[in-house]
């Protein structure tokens, strides 16, 4: 415990809003605190926010309570450490500098005020915090740690959140080789849970999980309706000094003579035939069957089901929808999408369009 008292200061939850409303106040003059105990719950016109202790203490100076409207930057009392501890002469007007000041933080960031003083000290961009969960003292300190611990091999992030990365826990889950560090999404609220994997906030975290050493990921946005988000997260992997990696569910059948590039995702019961190459960040999913000779570009993706025969050549960022068959020797070009279930018997021009269950070509 520190051995000066602590102004407890109302904080900004909402940059747009200055103000906010008391609506809980769980303790009282005089009484004693613990360091992390709720001292009271603000709530304005988009969230709620639970303000609770730095440090051990007696509440004194207690100005407010539950129903009032207050500014942010205020105080609402003092933790001191002793109950007749002589208290300090402030003042306790909130300038509109400071507000203004207070209302210059990104929207949707939460912030403790050691942790802003901090962040601010360094000139660190306010902007590059994660969203969505409350920024500490400790994560500031751990951003502006310098050095970078040892690379862990065995750790790896997923960064997406939605269907397919339920498939990638499992599926990692069952291979053994790597341990899921969290999953970052830039959609999803930090802290959320899936399949019992914590969410610890968007890309803006890389560069911290960098120096944490941690440098592999799989990428789990699936990119069907749009493969541009996709692309991005390989993009801004890369940029932060991220590998990723292959994963491979052990009911996978590869060829001992097929390739398998750097950043693919082998799913449940597909299988690789020989002399296949697959290029860097496919996805062959569940019950896949890619026989003999076959070429897939990078970043393509062979949904649940299909089958290539032998000599099918995959473009760049080609999408080969569920169920679909392609006859042997076909090409399907870069950017191409064969929808569900089609059957391709001639080759499909970059950037063509087979409708789910036609047959190509029609005539």
């Amino acid at each position: 415990m520190t051995d000066k008292s602590l102004a407890v200061l109302v904080p900004l939850i909402n940059p747009n809003e200055p103000e906010s409303l008391l609506v809980e106040l769980p303790i009282r003059e005089g009484e004693k605190v613990s360091k992390g105990q709720v001292l009271a719950c603000f709530e304005t016109t988009k969230s709620t926010f639970e303000l609770t202790a730095e440090q051990d203490g007696f509440v004194r100076g207690l100005r407010f309570k539950a129903g009032d409207t207050i500014k942010a930057g205020e105080r609402l009392c003092y933790l001191t450490i002793s109950a007749d501890q002589i208290m300090p002469v402030e003042n306790d007007d909130v300038s509109e500098e400071k507000i203004e000041h207070a209302v210059e933080l990104p929207t949707d960031l939460r912030i403790t005020r050691p942790a802003l003083t901090l962040a601010r000290q360094h000139q660190l961009d306010l902007n590059s915090l994660p969203k969505g969960r409350l920024v500490t003292e400790k994560m500031i300190a751990d951003l502006l740690a310098p050095g970078v611990e040892e690379d862990d091999p065995t750790k790896l992030i997923i960064y997406g959140g939605g269907g397919h990365a339920k498939s990638l826990i499992d599926l990692i889950r069952a291979a053994g080789k790597y341990t899921i560090a969290g999953i970052l999404d830039d959609g999803i609220p930090a802290g959320t849970r899936i399949l019992g994997e914590n969410v610890m906030g968007g890309g803006e975290l890389l560069p911290m999980l960098r120096r944490k050493g941690i440098y592999q990921a799989v990428n789990a946005v699936g990119g069907i309706g749009s493969i541009t988000p996709r692309l991005a997260v390989y993009s801004r992997l890369a940029d932060a000094g991220f590998t990723c990696v292959t994963v491979i569910h052990p009911r996978a059948f590869i060829e001992p003579t097929a390739i398998v590039d750097e950043g693919c995702q082998i799913f449940f019961n597909a299988y690789i035939g020989s002399d296949v190459h697959v290029g860097f960040g496919t996805i062959v999913n569940t019950g896949a069957i890619v026989s003999h000779d076959c070429v897939l570009g990078e970043y393509a993706n062979v949904s649940p089901g299909a089958i290539l025969a032998g000599a099918v050549q995959a473009g760049d960022r080609a999408l080969i929808g569920m169920g679909a068959t392609v006859n042997l020797g076909v090409r399907i070009g870069d950017g191409a999408r064969v929808g569900n279930s089609a059957v391709v018997k001639k080759d499909v021009p970059e950037n063509g369009i087979v409708r789910a269950g036609a047959i190509w070509p029609s005539d």
